[in-house]
């Protein structure tokens, strides 16, 4: 048995019937000679008893040497790790495609566990990107780099390019549990997410002024369904999604009570609370006998199902062209905030689960912050430069600065400049509202929470960076917005 070279390879016999000549130097290593006179590296072993084959290549595309390399490290698992490559290879040809893996995706997960909404991003995303991209592709085939050059291929739409990867995590995150790849193997992991930039539109007044000579404009003229004003004023009015108005019902409304009792939202069960000027507008709609939805669509019995047509033409009117319908709800949130609402109190009205959802709006409750802050810096800043004067009496404050004579204790002014170096304002994080350094969480909302007598324990569950000189820190903040 000679070692098998290139040389040595080519020049091997042709025979009737195809035969296998073993390498001389890599038990295992061989080349299988066809009838046909092609020639393919393979490597054989025995596991359980049985004969085993794995082919490596044909000869020619696949030179020997690369022939040997990959017979060394595939031969190496075998005896080493007790692996078994055609046990693997008979696996693989006989795993899921993507595409059937997507169908049971959404037969199974998305139509049983997800609501309404969400099915129809999830659908879209398979049936319009994955499913075209990986086809016939085996699921336990699929690999990080399968994964990246999915990802790249959606760059023109970084937004979508991003959900998509999300839907695709999660149907591999299946299959794994599903048998259909091995535990721990997601090839989507270490793909980085395109940046996002998330929208932060909000109605001035006179914004506000404009879109309701819209509405109304379009109410008595009859250019649009009076449902589809109505739908308009109750997002602004309530803080409402979408879909909450668009599928409202009147068993849901309790007008004495002023609540929206909503059985299902995107964070469950949820009671909406109204104020008068949402109820006076959902007591102006009319009710129809054979349909139990208040924003009632043209076909019996059914929603206005297409809010967004009307939606277009009413802010093409009002001049507000960039305006979308989801910011009507941010309108709401700000207002709330501009009146001195807390972010707690914002987030409980817009039925946010989660307390950082609500940090988005934290920037817009700097401005009381600001204030003390500078409130406190003039305070120090006149007690290192105090007044000339020499009629005024040395040992008095002067407007509640701090006297030259009288300075607070130094630990106390230690404490104070621990909290302030923690505290910074950063324009790229949370529109620049005051935040702790090193972390994205806004100093307000902690205050808030604080003020409202959130437990530690709770603070650092939601908060995990949250440290002990940070919750100091927006203490003294507090005694500075109290000040």
């Amino acid at each position: 048995m000679p070692k098998l070279t290139k040389s040595v390879v080519e020049h091997l016999e042709v025979r009737s019937k195809d035969y296998i000549l073993f390498d001389a130097s890599l038990p295992g290593f061989g080349c299988r000679v066809m009838p046909s006179g092609k020639r393919f590296f393979l490597i054989q072993y025995r596991r359980n008893g049985r004969t085993r084959r794995v082919a490596l290549g044909q000869f020619g595309p696949t030179t020997a040497e690369i022939a040997r390399q990959q017979a060394l490290r595939l031969l190496g698992q075998v005896k080493g790790a007790g692996a078994d490559p055609a046990a693997d290879r008979d696996l693989d040809r006989q795993s899921t495609t993507i595409t059937d893996l997507g169908k049971r995706f959404l037969e199974q997960h998305v139509a049983v566990r997800c609501k309404r909404s969400t099915q129809s991003e999830y659908r879209r995303a398979v049936e319009l990107f994955i499913t075209p991209f990986f086809k016939t592709q085996r699921v336990r085939g699929v690999n990080s780099a399968d994964v990246a050059d999915f990802h790249s291929s959606l760059s023109k739409i970084p937004y979508q390019a991003n959900r998509a990867l999300g839907v695709l995590r999660k149907m591999m995150n299946l299959a794994e549990v599903w048998g259909l790849r091995d535990k721990h193997s997601n090839p989507c992991e270490d793909i980085e997410k395109y940046p996002e930039v998330k929208r932060e539109r909000f109605l001035s007044k006179g914004e506000l002024k404009a879109l309701g000579e819209a509405l109304t404009a379009y109410e008595t003229t009859g250019r649009e369904s009076l449902y589809a004003v109505a739908a308009f004023r109750l997002l602004l009015l309530t803080g409402c999604r979408l879909g909450e108005i668009q599928t409202l019902k009147w068993s849901y409304v309790e007008l004495d009570a002023g609540e929206l009792r909503l059985p299902d939202s995107k964070t469950g069960a949820k009671v909406v609370h109204l104020g008068a000027s949402a109820v006076t507008i959902l007591r102006g709609i009319p009710r129809l006998p054979d349909n139990p939805h208040v924003i009632a669509g043209k076909k019996p019995g059914s929603y206005l199902t297409d809010l967004q047509r009307p939606w277009r033409k009413i802010r093409e009117t009002a001049g507000l062209d960039d305006v979308r319908i989801h910011d009507l709800r941010h309108t709401f949130a700000s207002g709330g905030v501009a009146l001195g609402e807390g972010l707690p109190m914002i987030g409980k009205l817009l039925g946010h689960t989660q307390v950082q959802t609500t940090a988005r709006y934290a920037h817009l409750a700097s401005d009381p912050v600001k204030a003390a802050a500078t409130k406190i810096a003039d305070s120090l800043a006149a007690a290192l430069h105090p007044p000339s004067d020499s009629g005024a009496n040395s040992n008095s404050k002067a407007d509640g600065a701090i006297g030259p004579t009288t300075p607070p204790p130094s630990a106390s002014l230690s404490r104070l400049r621990a909290a302030l170096d923690l505290i910074v304002e950063d324009p790229g994080l949370n529109g620049g509202a005051p935040t702790f350094r090193g972390t994205r969480v806004p100093v307000s909302m902690i205050v808030e929470l604080l003020d409202d007598g959130a437990a530690l324990a709770d603070l650092r569950q939601d908060f995990p960076r949250l440290t002990d000189n940070m919750i100091e820190a927006a203490r003294a903040y507090a005694r500075m917005l109290a000040a």
